[in-house]
């Protein structure tokens, strides 16, 4: 069961190092968008994962709210967007 963990770890890591990398470097704020949900979406992986491996159900709330941030950010990037680029 280690040695499951760690391999979950260590992906789960690289992916987020790779998410963050895309987040800096853009280059538009679309790439950003894009990766700032994949970073939220890891992070409820990671916490949905660390639920059935210890057996509780505690960490539901946040996955709840991290949720709701990325789906409210999302539309919020989008309309910022729709509405720099002069669309209604």
């Amino acid at each position: 069961m280690n040695v499951l963990l760690m391999a979950i770890y260590v992906i789960f890591a690289v992916a987020a190092i790779l998410t963050v990398w895309r987040i800096v470097r853009g280059p538009s704020i679309l790439d950003r968008a894009v990766a700032s949900d994949v970073l939220l979406t890891e992070l409820m992986c990671v916490l949905g994962a660390e639920m059935v491996i210890n057996g509780h159900t505690a960490t539901l709330p946040v996955l709840l709210v991290i949720a709701a941030i990325g789906v409210f950010g999302s539309i919020s990037i989008a309309r910022f967007v729709a509405r720099r680029d002069g669309s209604n």
